[in-house]
């Protein structure tokens, strides 16, 4: 249903989950972005202007409830990789690194360098670490598996606290379903 203006809603809610509180929206294509953690709804209304200009944002949690239930799962460690649909727009750069970023295996890193290579551009590593930074669905385009090429943290839309809370969780994971294993 489009509102009123003519323009598709962008349906948003606020995730509250233990300690994990953060917007995420998506249109009716599916999910266009995930917040950073503890940041004010500005966040997202400012991003939402410069990338649905004259959209109605909207709240429906309803809509959302198949994103929230996923990144719950993440959250969890119930949940290794994403299956909703995204609706993320960006240059065809951008959305070339954001793909590959969706490869990244569970508990896994690569460099930024990494990535530049992965996409044939070796000398792009730069443009690719511009890239990621403008992702727009964090978690499930786990842009937070991107380090440093020493593995050092490097800058993270949510900050470095959440980018390591988000690695911690991933590496517990993979300890809890190796456990399950033996």
């Amino acid at each position: 249903m489009k509102s009123q203006n003519n323009k598709t809603p962008v349906y948003w809610s606020l995730l509250n989950f233990k300690f994990w509180n953060l917007y995420i929206a998506a249109t009716e294509k599916g999910l266009c972005y995930v917040g950073s953690q503890n940041k004010p709804f500005e966040e997202f209304s400012i991003w939402a202007e410069k990338r649905f200009p004259g959209s109605p944002l909207e709240e429906d949690r309803e809509k959302l409830n198949p994103y929230a239930a996923e990144l719950i799962e993440y959250f969890d460690g119930n949940r290794k990789n994403f299956t909703i649909p995204f609706d993320y727009h960006g240059t065809e750069f951008q959305v070339a690194v954001w793909n590959v970023l969706c490869e990244i295996p569970f508990g896994e890193t690569k460099s930024y360098s990494d990535i530049a290579n992965y996409i044939n551009k070796p000398a792009a590593v730069r443009a690719v670490g511009a890239a990621i930074g403008a992702n727009p669905v964090l978690i499930s385009v786990p842009c937070h598996r991107v380090v440093g090429k020493n593995g050092s943290l490097t800058g993270y839309r949510g900050g470095l606290e959440m980018k390591t809370q988000l690695l911690n969780l991933e590496r517990k994971g993979l300890e809890t379903w190796a456990n399950l294993l033996d």
